[in-house]
């Protein structure tokens, strides 16, 4: 009897539970730059889905950068790093980023995913353990996986917590009796990619040396957003040689591609060797290493972007508050607005479609269940008259749908 079925029928059995369910997201195909107006499925609607913050990827520093390298060095690098994709532009750009983050060193990698999977491996193995925030984001989780270190996850930004566990794992050792650990990492988002919310660095920065443990920040959503002229969240705080990583993106409030790890040259040096993202892909492309090397100079040069962008944020909270909707505990530009269940959130961001704006609904897996939300980003370049059509449709949409009263 054959047992011949149709080639991967488990996943349209998946696929069919999803759409029951009503999780399954259809991508939506953007014909415009990726800007504060756009074009999406053929409608020009106002977007609050980017995490272009403050508006660089069409900014004409960048965009000169990226053709004038284009034209100089070809359309790509045409090989990894250690053969024969190292060009001059990728050392600019890494020793740029080491004076902007005031490091050592930098390693930049084809996004800031990869960085995680490429550096938590590198410095953490089985003799090793990892101490992990429980709303880290999933390239982090990733990364620890590919680590294969034992880890252990302290609740969200609890540093008594996080204090105790360290205290445990100095005192008692590895679990089968085999000693001390070699070195703990404990690794944390410096802005939380979903609830926009801050991690509390300097008490976790005291409870890791408290116990020697080295610290390591993930500041994609930080970068270009806190600190000064988007130094992130290190700068923020003042923690300047006490955080032995920092991973940032390039693909965010840079706007571009990439991400990167900053941190001591031992660190840069031992990732050349070992990191696996970094040695099996071709490097990025002349274009997006200039464009990130005059996105690193615009942040200095033009901190009214910043201050824009913060205003925005300020206004649109406070309004979408006096609307009626609860924006959850965010503090930065990530501004959540919470709805619960899956199918309220996924027909909000459909009407709100509609109305002429794009504001993108967020479920589980994502979030957990029962916390489904819409996740906005305001960015340095909205105008005041974009932010008003925005809040307006938030205005009439939630009405129509019961999601606030008065």
């Amino acid at each position: 009897m054959s047992t011949h079925s149709e080639p991967l029928a488990h996943l349209a059995a998946e696929l069919d539970e999803l759409k029951a369910a009503g999780l399954f997201r259809a991508l939506r195909v953007m014909t415009s730059a990726n800007a504060t107006r756009v074009t999406v499925d053929g409608r020009e609607v106002i977007s609050l889905s980017s995490n272009n913050y403050l508006g660089l990827n069409t900014h004409p520093r960048l965009i000169e950068a990226a053709l004038d390298a284009v034209r100089r060095f070809g359309a790509g690098s045409g090989a990894v790093r250690t053969i024969s994709g190292t060009m001059a532009l990728h050392e600019e750009l890494e020793e740029e980023l080491a004076r902007f983050k005031d490091v050592e060193a930098v390693l930049t990698f084809q996004s800031g995913f990869t960085a995680n999977t490429g550096v938590i491996p590198v410095v953490a193995g089985e003799p090793d353990l990892i101490v992990s925030d429980q709303l880290n984001h999933a390239s982090i989780i990733d990364g620890m996986r590919l680590a294969k270190a034992p880890r252990v996850i302290y609740p969200h930004k609890d540093v008594a917590t996080l204090r105790e566990l360290l205290r445990e794992a100095r005192e008692r050792g590895r679990p089968d009796g085999s000693g001390a650990y070699r070195s703990i990492l404990v690794v944390t988002d410096g802005v939380f990619s979903m609830d926009g919310d801050i991690a509390p660095l300097p008490g976790i920065v005291e409870a890791a040396e408290a116990f020697g443990a080295d610290v390591l920040v993930d500041d994609a959503h930080a970068s270009g957003v806190l600190g000064r002229s988007g130094r992130g969240s290190v700068d923020h705080f003042g923690l300047h040689s006490r955080v032995a990583i920092q991973v940032g993106t390039l693909s965010k409030a840079i706007g571009v591609l990439g991400g990167y790890v900053a941190g001591p040259l031992v660190l840069r040096e031992m990732l050349v060797q070992r990191a696996r993202p970094f040695l099996f892909s071709t490097s990025h492309p002349p274009a997006v290493a200039a464009a990130c090397i005059a996105a690193v100079h615009v942040l200095e040069d033009e901190p009214e972007l910043i201050e824009r962008l913060w205003a925005n944020t300020r206004r649109f909270k406070a309004e979408l508050a006096r609307l009626g909707f609860d924006t959850g505990i965010s503090e930065t530009p990530i501004t959540p607005v919470m709805v619960g269940d899956a199918a309220a959130a996924i027909r909000f961001a459909d009407r709100l479609f509609e109305e002429g704006v794009f504001a993108t609904s967020v479920v589980y897996p994502t979030v957990a269940l029962g916390a489904a939300r819409l996740r906005t980003i305001v960015t340095a370049a909205h105008s005041d008259d974009e932010l008003d059509a925005c809040l307006a449709a938030f205005d009439r949409v939630g009405h129509e749908l019961g999601l606030v009263s008065g």
